[in-house]
């Protein structure tokens, strides 16, 4: 009972400390916290557990990914991250905590490593964080989705501009506390004018850049509320990674007039992300993108084609 209680224990310390170091210390959701973190917590889960006695490869496996979820358990106890946040890290996390696992029941079997070799170890963890955060310079990444309504550019450009009341989603995701788009609104007319389109967590400030009415609207995000509201068993979890990490720069609606009269829409995101592994994270944030994209563009679809007047615009 001993060796696996110390060894899931120091992961568990582990896992804590460099949330603790990487996020709130540095600002930072990098390598080190989603590689190295969960890799030396399986090591360290492991090798404590064979030190002193060969034991199984399948329960040292099991011990470490038990110890990964201890400690993403004791974060949605104290509120730091949300259970929906933690279920898409989850992944990772066991994937290089059986890796890690592997390697740690290894070196207590056939090498003469110490503990003192994996304090060693650990301490490199800080440092890797602290080179990561001079280093990081997140991409700019572009969204595209598109969709073709029956009502010439005319009629649509009104409802790009701005649009009324979206019913609710039926999406679990957004149900699950994904931001929505809710309904939209300009103020003023032209480059300077300010659309405001308000999301389940709050309006997103956009001024307007280009006007090129019916044809083109661009705007910048000034300022943008909260991508989610985190599930969690309390009311508010002011979770790091929710402001600043998955930002939105710039948007664009592009109308192009079809035979028939009728008119491709097309919306475009531009957003940069700081959450390492990117390619890992913009699968899942370039998904939700197209949701809410497809949302808005099939609202916009509904109300320019359930006008009155579909003869001449």
């Amino acid at each position: 009972v001993k060796a696996p209680l110390i060894g899931m224990l120091s992961s568990v310390v582990i896992g804590l400390g460099m949330v603790g170091v990487s996020i709130y210390s540095m600002k930072l959701y990098g390598a080190a916290l989603f590689f190295g973190t969960p890799f030396l917590m399986g090591v360290t889960t492991s090798f404590a557990y064979n030190l002193r006695a060969a034991r199984s490869l399948p329960m040292s496996i099991f011990l470490s990914l038990l110890s990964v979820v201890v400690t993403g358990s004791v974060i949605l106890l104290f509120a730091i991250e949300g259970l929906l946040c933690l279920l898409m890290a989850f992944p990772i996390a066991a994937a290089l905590s059986t890796l890690g696992a592997l390697v740690g029941w290894a070196i207590a079997r056939h090498s003469g490593a110490s503990p003192s070799h994996a304090a060693l170890s650990i301490l490199a963890l800080p440092g890797l964080a602290g080179a990561e955060h001079q280093t990081a310079a997140p991409q700019l990444h572009e969204v595209a989705t598109a969709i073709e309504i029956d009502a010439p550019p005319e009629r649509v450009w009104p409802n790009v501009i701005g649009f009324s009341e979206l019913p609710p989603p039926p999406e679990v995701y957004f149900r699950l506390g994904i931001a929505y788009p809710m309904r939209a609104r300009i103020e003023g007319e032209g480059v300077g004018a300010v659309r405001r389109c308000e999301f389940s967590t709050g309006p997103f400030v956009e001024p307007i850049t280009a006007w090129e009415a019916p044809r083109r609207l661009a705007f910048d995000v000034a300022s943008q509320p909260p991508s989610m509201s985190e599930l969690s068993p309390y009311k508010n979890v002011e979770a790091a990674h929710l402001e600043g990490y998955m930002v939105s720069r710039r948007g664009e609606f592009r109308l192009s007039p079809l035979p028939g009269g009728r008119t491709r829409l097309e919306g475009s995101t531009w957003y940069t992300l700081s959450i390492f592994p990117e390619p890992y994270w913009t699968v899942w944030g370039e998904a939700l993108l197209h949701s809410i994209h497809g949302r808005v563009l099939r609202h916009i679809k509904q109300l320019s084609e359930n006008e009155p007047g579909r003869g001449a615009p």
